[in-house]
């Protein structure tokens, strides 16, 4: 049962960072002056890449507490706590998208596609860190 129940929270973390990786990337393209035209469709592409984004991550969410009942012993190592500390975090970014997303859904952006590139990098790094500490468990 353990790793049937781990190999779901695996696969909606990957969609749930598949949105984390493009729903910025949509960011990026809607900030664009010269891509004024398509504003509309981004509004549409984000809202529902955010609905998608969401599910992901609230069924990540669902896997790894089950996980975790099924697996007490976790909260003994450092690095769990280590790993939950940036799942805050991505937890934190996520709603951050979605305040974005709000904003560019009320024309009342101002921030410049340089902004949301940098913007767009966050999730990668979080992403590294808590496979390394998943992975390697180095305390």
């Amino acid at each position: 049962m353990y790793l049937w129940v781990k190999a779901l929270h695996i696969i909606f973390l990957v969609t749930w960072f598949a949105g984390l990786f493009y729903l910025p990337r949509l960011y990026v393209y809607h900030s664009m002056p010269e891509h004024k035209g398509a504003y509309q469709l981004f509004k549409v592409m984000e809202r529902r890449l955010f609905i998608m984004m969401t599910i992901g991550g609230v069924l990540t969410a669902v896997f790894g507490i089950w996980l975790i009942s099924l697996n007490t012993s976790v909260f003994a190592g450092g690095w769990f706590h280590a790993k939950l500390l940036f799942l805050a975090l991505l937890i934190a970014y996520h709603i951050w998208c979605y305040r974005i997303m709000v904003t560019f859904r009320h024309d009342q952006n101002t921030r410049s596609h340089k902004w949301y590139r940098m913007f767009n990098e966050a999730p990668s790094f979080l992403l590294i860190v808590i496979v390394v500490l998943v992975v390697t468990k180095p305390f």
